[in-house]
């Protein structure tokens, strides 16, 4: 398989579902130390509704995937995830109007997510949020598409580069949202939106097989 369609789209909601219920207290207690504490249960209620649409929904192309997500996150995830999150993958499903997407639209895809993510929240890379996570995400990506990669080795690559950048947040002073008000005290904290993207893209490899 070089290229991933529409069941991998539908497979990895599902399993982005599953692996926030299932670390729903985790983030929860993440965003307890550095934030308000309401992420995990936010994007649980999220995921819980993109799942209620899911048997209902006829996606013709993987964005129409996305397109729903990000539509449903947005309308009912409150704080800052339901609107970083929904942005990604509004401009994620914008990019991808294909049945099928190959690694360079994988690269697309999560490149496009990460400008959604800066847009919204103003961050970059070393600010303790989840573009920490994005960013090499999407530098990963392309690099397997830029060699001739899978769609599968592309996504496996992101996953692993979400995993060490949502890793690279634990000894980082926050300069956004509410964790920068914490100054230092925040040092030894992963961030919970650079986790909850790790968890995310992990779910997307595993969906692809990789």
């Amino acid at each position: 398989m070089t290229g991933v369609g529409i069941d991998w789209a539908l497979d990895w909601v599902r399993r982005s579902a599953a692996v926030v219920a299932e670390r729903r207290e985790d983030l929860i207690d993440l965003d307890r130390l550095i934030g308000d504490g309401d992420h995990g249960e936010n994007l649980h209620r999220g995921y819980s509704a993109v799942l209620g649409k899911l048997d209902a929904a006829e996606p013709a192309t993987v964005g129409d995937v996305l397109k729903l997500v990000a539509t449903t996150l947005m309308s009912t995830v409150g704080g800052a995830a339901g609107p970083l999150y929904g942005t990604a993958f509004l401009r994620g499903a914008k990019v991808a109007d294909a049945a099928e997407i190959d690694a360079a639209g994988v690269a697309a895809v999560l490149a496009a997510g990460l400008e959604g993510v800066v847009a919204r929240g103003k961050a970059e890379v070393g600010d303790k949020t989840m573009v920490d996570a994005w960013s090499p995400a999407a530098a990963a990506a392309q690099q397997v598409a830029d060699r001739g990669g899978s769609a599968p080795e592309a996504l496996r690559a992101a996953a692993d580069a979400a995993r060490a950048g949502a890793e690279s947040t634990d000894p980082l002073v926050a300069r956004k949202g509410r964790a920068s008000y914490l100054g230092e005290r925040a040092i030894g904290h992963r961030d919970p939106g650079a986790e909850s993207s790790a968890l995310l893209l992990e779910a997307a490899a595993a969906a692809a097989g990789s």
